[in-house]
């Protein structure tokens, strides 16, 4: 039979496992709780770029029934509103008014010298001075003396009828027998076709736009050809007065030929059957006989399609005697059938209406009597004679 342990032998087992988990305590939280004696070593750090924000659909109440967002729609361009010409008889209305103002200072001043008591040569030079100043020119200047000195010799006239007899001369010297009209319809179904020349800063290219506006005002279909290659501002210069009436405007390149454009806008009015084609030409030196040959070859090269109308020369009507050898050197250029002087108003050089028609002569057609947009109008001989007398 084996011998009983003594039960004091667990008792003090059971005690040596206590202290041993007593130890193994207090060491483990000596451990975790250091005095400044050893610090723990940092747990290793690593570089983490955190995942992409994802957009999220906003929550919605019910995303069954929620109406679908329209699409974008551009928003819409109003169409230019097209201005309304204004009518020839309130363009003669205007003409008389303004000459009147501009242009009175010459009828005034022969005036108050035919009517001196004494008419003696010292008078007569005078009057001379005054026609030569408002460039008369000198054959009509000394035509128009001697018709006054010999109708107030003979016919003996008084201070009231001197005025009569001097707008009768006048009118003569303008000569209102001329036929003034614009040759802008063509035959056999073909547009008229109107070319306009003249040297740069006269007024050429706003001189073709504001002949487009009489004509839409005439209820006539127009089609503008800018042929004024060598200017760059001349193409959007016409563009600009034909998209005011609704006038197309065929332009090409800058540096383009010009017969080119211009060919082209005459083959567009044919097929397009329109009743004018305008064509504005470069502004040309007329001091240069190149350029001049090319205003002829710009005018043969038209003729291949249809007759040219007319030809119409812009001058400057403040530049006198300069304005004078222009129209000479665009005459042997081209054949010039009509003659429009800008910038009438604001001086007393009226007088280069006569002096022009009998250096070409061909008749002034139009004048331009402002930068007004219809301060172009036909040229009326006798309102001009009575502007000039005020």
């Amino acid at each position: 039979m084996e011998a009983l342990v003594p039960a004091w032998t667990y008792v003090l087992i059971a005690l040596a496992i206590l202290v041993v988990l007593a130890v193994v305590a207090a060491v483990a939280l000596a451990l975790r709780t250091p005095r400044g004696k050893a610090t723990p070593p940092a747990a290793p750090t690593r570089d983490v770029t955190p995942p992409p924000e994802v957009e999220t659909a906003p929550e919605r109440e019910d995303a069954a029934t929620a109406p679908a967002e329209a699409p974008e729609v551009a928003p819409e361009v109003a169409a230019p509103t097209l201005e309304r010409p204004e009518g020839t008889a309130s363009r003669l209305v205007r003409l008389r008014q303004r000459l009147s103002r501009s242009q009175g200072a010459l009828g005034k001043g022969l005036l108050a010298l035919l009517s001196r008591d004494k008419l003696d040569e010292d008078t007569w030079e005078s009057i001379e001075d005054t026609l030569l100043t408002a460039d008369i020119g000198v054959a009509p200047t000394q035509q128009l003396v001697d018709n006054l000195r010999t109708r107030l010799r003979v016919e003996g006239l008084d201070a009231g009828q001197v005025r009569e007899v001097l707008a009768e001369e006048l009118l003569a010297l303008v000569d209102p027998e001329l036929d003034r009209r614009l040759q802008v319809s063509g035959e056999d179904g073909k547009p008229g076709v109107v070319l306009v020349v003249g040297v740069n800063g006269v007024g050429k290219t706003t001189t073709v736009g504001k002949i487009g506006r009489i004509l839409v005002a005439e209820e006539r279909s127009v089609l503008m050809g800018a042929a004024d290659t060598f200017r760059a501002a001349a193409a959007e210069q016409l563009g600009t007065w034909g998209e005011r009436v609704g006038v197309e405007v065929i332009r090409g390149p800058e540096g383009t030929d010009p017969a080119s454009v211009a060919f082209d806008a005459v083959k567009q009015g044919i097929e397009r059957e329109v009743d004018t084609v305008l064509v504005d030409t470069a502004g040309r030196l007329q001091n240069k006989a190149g350029l001049m040959d090319e205003l002829g070859k710009v005018k043969r090269v038209i003729e291949k399609q249809a007759p040219v109308t007319e030809v119409l020369l812009v001058l400057d009507a403040t530049t006198g005697q300069n304005g004078m050898m222009q129209a000479r050197v665009f005459a042997e250029a081209v054949d010039v059938t009509g003659i429009v002087l800008t910038k009438l108003d604001g001086s007393a050089k009226g007088g280069i209406v006569v002096a022009v028609q009998r250096e070409l002569k061909v008749p002034v057609k139009l004048v331009g009597l402002g930068e007004g947009a219809d301060d172009l109008a036909p040229f009326d001989p006798r309102a001009f004679v009575d502007a000039l007398l005020g």
